[in-house]
């Protein structure tokens, strides 16, 4: 079967199409609504990279990147509240503990979704969130920075350090309790429509049944580092749906081919090497096809806001929204090792 026929990425398209690409302007202003959750839950996209025997689709990875490319290009804040959910789904497919029989079946079916509140785990040696041992089960404290989809997401995954450097992953209730407080909604330049909170947690207790992982924070790194040096596919969503937006406009004719050529060769480039059979390899090619993707991004988001002249200046405008976009997905799941090598490049020119 070939990737446009795979029925998932057809299901993307449909989705795309028909709700996200129409509605995607007034998300942006109004933010991210329960009918387009409800809409991907139905989908199946929940469930690309899931065991099958749990309800998943058990599909390829160029199947996720594509579908993930999609979802990005018609509302990238539908798809940063969605891309939240596939990482849950992947530690519980890969562990044999209980949390696996409870949760991995209605996320891989699209019953719940999930979102991660781990990111802070990569400012190590600094810890945000402390994770202790406690009645049999984790006690959590401290502040996570950044939680996407609040009020959306149904379950969390939850990370802490232990003083011995050890990081617990643990599920918990996306909601309001006892030791964790949401505060208001940020009020963000780009994706502020995902409904992005920082969560303080002062005692928040989950028991030891929660657990999905406990590894050495060195391990973790190791593992987490080509997450974040390979480009994303929410990158060539946006930059191939700018581009998109220059095929009107007959003087813009040579500079959209110009671009889409670029952005055709980087993305099969790059999306070879997040298959690469060792992933914490070929680092700096990474990198390299990283910051160019970025280049192009930037490229592409500005020709469509210059082709749309001063209606690029309305809130509405979809070059405008996409200009955006293509602002937060430069920092978006930013390391020191990624904004070093983003730097550097700019600085050579």
């Amino acid at each position: 079967m070939t990737l446009a026929a795979h029925p998932l990425v057809a299901r993307a398209h449909r989705l795309a199409d028909e709700l996200l690409a129409p509605n995607a302007e007034r998300v942006d202003q109004e933010g991210v609504p329960t009918g387009h959750i409800e809409a991907v839950k139905r989908s199946g996209l929940l469930g690309v990279g899931a065991p099958v025997e749990y309800g998943g689709a058990a599909a390829p990875s160029a199947v996720a990147r594509q579908t993930a490319q999609i979802l990005a290009g018609a509302c990238c804040s539908t798809w940063f509240v969605v891309t939240q959910h596939h990482t849950p789904v992947k530690l519980l497919a890969a562990c044999d503990l209980p949390v696996r029989e409870r949760l991995l079946r209605p996320l891989a079916s699209g019953e719940l979704l999930a979102g991660i509140a781990f990111a802070h785990v990569r400012s190590f040696p600094r810890v945000p969130v402390r994770a202790v041992p406690e009645r049999g089960g984790w006690r959590f404290d401290g502040t996570v920075p950044w939680y996407t989809g609040w009020g959306l997401n149904d379950v969390m995954l939850l990370a802490g350090v232990t003083d011995a450097a050890e990081v617990v992953f643990a599920f918990g209730e996306a909601r309001q309790q006892p030791g964790l407080r949401p505060s208001p909604p940020m009020r963000l330049a780009a994706l502020g429509a995902a409904r992005t909170v920082s969560l303080r947690l002062d005692g928040l207790w989950l028991p030891e049944e929660a657990v999905v992982l406990r590894t050495p924070q060195d391990k973790f790194a190791l593992v987490d580092r080509p997450r974040n040096t390979n480009a994303s596919p929410a990158v060539f969503g946006v930059a191939y749906a700018a581009l998109a937006l220059l095929d009107d406009v007959p003087e813009a004719a040579d500079t959209a081919g110009s671009l889409r050529a670029s952005l055709d060769e980087v993305r099969e480039r790059a999306y070879a090497l997040w298959d690469h059979p060792v992933p914490h390899e070929r680092i700096e090619e990474r990198l390299a096809l990283k910051t160019r993707a970025y280049d192009l991004l930037r490229a592409a988001t500005t020709a469509a806001l210059v082709a749309g002249g001063g209606r690029s200046l309305d809130l509405g405008s979809k070059a405008q929204r996409l200009a955006r976009e293509a602002m937060f997905l430069l920092v978006q799941g930013q390391t020191a090792e990624v904004r070093r090598a983003h730097l550097g490049h700019l600085a050579a020119g």
